[in-house]
């Protein structure tokens, strides 16, 4: 069957130009689906180093059955372990910019008011920082 439809797009020029972007289409989504694989494999914390080095070999030697059997056995983990990760780095961002931007005015103004009841700063100096934290 698969003879005769490649027999079929030798003999047509625009048949052959479909069946060979096709298989370029196929060949670049198994080498993605292969280095997503491999990414997962050693971005894996849980996994261990002797697992990684199996399921590494696994996937080099024997790619075909490697990349089926681990898509069976760990697919799943996959996409659970991409969204944790993705939220891990949501998380650091976010508290990255909190930390760049500085403390908040309310909390400015709440240190200088504990301060100020300790007795570290005077009234005055309480209402010049004040009047400084308000005007930016």
């Amino acid at each position: 069957m698969t003879e005769s439809l490649f027999n079929l797009a030798v003999d047509y020029p625009l048949l052959n130009m479909f069946w060979t972007m096709m298989l370029i289409f196929i060949w670049v989504l198994w080498f993605m689906l292969l280095f997503r694989i491999i990414g997962d494999i050693f971005r894996d914390d849980d996994l261990s180093g002797w697992g990684k080095t199996g399921w590494t070999i696994l996937v080099i030697i024997l790619p075909f059955l490697g990349v089926f059997v681990y898509l069976i056995a760990r697919g799943r983990g996959m996409g659970e372990r991409e969204q944790r990760r993705a939220q891990r780095n949501e998380e650091e961002f976010r508290s990255y910019v909190q930390n760049a931007a500085g403390p908040s005015q309310s909390e400015e103004l709440a240190r200088l008011a504990e301060l100020r009841e300790k007795g570290h700063i005077s009234a005055t100096e309480f209402e010049q920082a004040k009047a400084k934290v308000l005007a930016t």
